[in-house]
């Protein structure tokens, strides 16, 4: 697990919007939303949308065009890689 992902689950044991997740780490756009499609791919992270109660399917063809106007949440495997670490 990259730095980088390792940051973004320890702040997803709630539910964060985008913004929220951008504000609280030094990171760009791209460096974010690459990190999360790993996390996501990897069962680590879901995506909630339109709102913060709805999960959303992953597509990995729109994700890119997407990624900011989601909410995140680290999923229970994630939340246990992310503390054994």
């Amino acid at each position: 697990m990259s730095d980088n992902e390792f940051d973004i689950l320890d702040e997803l044991y709630f539910v964060v919007s985008y913004p929220d997740l951008k504000r609280t780490l030094s990171l760009t756009d791209s460096e974010i939303c690459a990190a999360l499609q790993s996390l996501i791919k990897r069962g680590y992270v879901k995506i909630l949308y339109p709102d913060h109660d709805t999960e959303h399917e992953y597509n990995e063809a729109t994700f890119g065009q997407h990624c900011q106007e989601y909410f995140y949440l680290a999923t229970k495997a994630g939340l246990v890689v992310h503390n054994s670490i």
